[in-house]
């Protein structure tokens, strides 16, 4: 059923999500002091192709460094990923099988305005290994 759901997700938003994502990334690693911010991107570019199967946790070693680029994300990338999240998810509760994905994107609204300090794994990992899903 995951595989379904992706493939179905990878056409209908994913390729579009993870541009978004990319283009994101490829503005950010413009500077050297950004590249954080620009890695951060291209991993969420690669969970949003992808996305049933596994989630995102935050890391235990994410401190305040995390938390400040987390703001500075947030104003300069984090909003316009959020809007595009919510306007796919939108788009795609208008029909049934629409609904599941509806909902992933907006489960993803949450990680597109703080990236920073988390890490992607495998949904079946993440109940024995991370007390903290997001």
């Amino acid at each position: 059923m995951r595989t379904v759901l992706n493939v179905i997700w990878l056409i209908l938003c994913g390729v579009w999500l993870a541009i978004g994502y990319v283009l994101a990334g490829i503005i950010c690693c413009l500077l050297i002091v950004t590249i954080p911010f620009g890695l951060a991107a291209f991993r969420m570019a690669d969970f949003a192709l992808w996305p049933f199967g596994r989630s995102l946790v935050k890391r235990a070693d994410a401190g305040a460094p995390s938390t400040i680029g987390n703001v500075i994300w947030i104003i300069f990338a984090g909003w316009w990923l959020a809007l595009a999240h919510l306007t796919t998810a939108i788009a795609l509760a208008i029909t049934i099988i629409g609904i599941p994905l509806a909902w992933a994107n907006l489960k993803l609204i949450p990680v597109s305005l703080v990236p920073l300090g988390r890490v992607i794994v495998d949904s079946d990992d993440v109940q024995a290994r991370y007390p903290t899903v997001y």
